[in-house]
């Protein structure tokens, strides 16, 4: 297990390479989705490695990196002002890049994530090729609504008990809202052990910081000052971010290219792996070899 510290905070992150080949691939950063972790970024950039070295990292405060930065000394530092904001995660991202001595990435972001790409990619422009948001968009703002989803987020990330994932079936019934198809058992196991391992102070920082107000208001600007190539992937019964959301977004910018994969929800890449493949080398332009 690798760790690097990025801003004063321990990261968790690992490579995945092709062994044994002495080729020069440019590098593809995968970035995760809210309570979750790389893990399940693997199987998608495991299905790249012919073309790009991948580079899987946890969000601060998410998976296995630390949610703050700890002062390991009594010597006075200059200690970094560290938010929930999404603008301060996509500068965690630049400084990871920075740390890692990579000057220019191909991105594919999720959920969250994607929200933290799309500020990394409008701040830094001249650090990414191209870039694949998966299961991101806009929204409007509903006053009623948000309180509601904060005063149930809350409760949710509050009550974890960590017994929670040796129950039966636990796993199934917590990504019931967010698949269509099946996934591996597996896999649904890792996401509710993520849910569960994840830093309370973030977790709950990110509710109201991805879904706000601001929020609202500021992603369409966000998509409109794009300027990089984007390839915008939709799950057609993603209950998390609709389909809609994501379609809203690419009318914005024609450096844009929306795609819909069909009876998928929040998770196209692990619920039809082949047909989100299929997309995302097509806007690569690279094959399967």
């Amino acid at each position: 297990m690798a760790y690097i510290k990025v801003r004063g905070v321990e990261h968790y992150y690992e490579w995945l390479k092709k062994p044994d080949t002495f080729q020069i691939k440019p590098v593809m950063v995968f970035i995760h989705g809210w309570a979750g972790s790389a893990r399940y970024w693997k199987s998608t950039a495991e299905a790249l490695l012919d073309h790009f070295d991948c580079l899987l990292y946890d969000l601060r405060g998410f998976g296995r990196s630390r949610g703050k930065l700890v002062v390991e000394s009594q010597t006075p530092q200059a200690i970094p002002e560290l938010t929930y904001e999404l603008e301060d995660y996509a500068e965690d991202l630049a400084n990871l890049l920075d740390e890692l001595h990579l000057e220019q990435v191909y991105v594919n972001a999720h959920s969250m994530g994607a929200s933290v790409a799309t500020l990394f990619f409008n701040r830094h422009p001249q650090r990414v090729v191209k870039g694949v948001l998966t299961c991101s968009g806009i929204f409007e703002y509903d006053e009623k609504a948000f309180a509601a989803f904060y005063k149930f987020g809350g409760y949710v990330v509050k009550f974890r008990p960590q017994w929670l994932a040796k129950i039966p079936l636990a796993d199934r019934i917590f990504m019931a809202r967010f698949l269509h198809l099946p996934i591996p058992s597996s896999e649904r196991r890792a996401f509710l052990e993520d849910f569960l391992a994840a830093d309370e102070d973030a977790a709950l920082g990110t509710i109201f910081t991805s879904v706000s107000q601001a929020q609202a208001e500021l992603m369409p600007s966000e998509f409109t000052k794009l300027t990089i190539p984007i390839l915008l992937v939709a799950g057609e019964y993603d209950k998390i971010i609709p389909a809609h959301m994501g379609y809203e977004a690419a009318a914005l910018n024609d450096k844009v290219e929306f795609t819909i994969i069909p009876k998928t929800a929040h998770f196209p890449m692990l619920e039809d792996p082949q047909t989100y493949l299929e997309q995302v080398r097509k806007f690569l332009q690279i094959s399967c070899l």
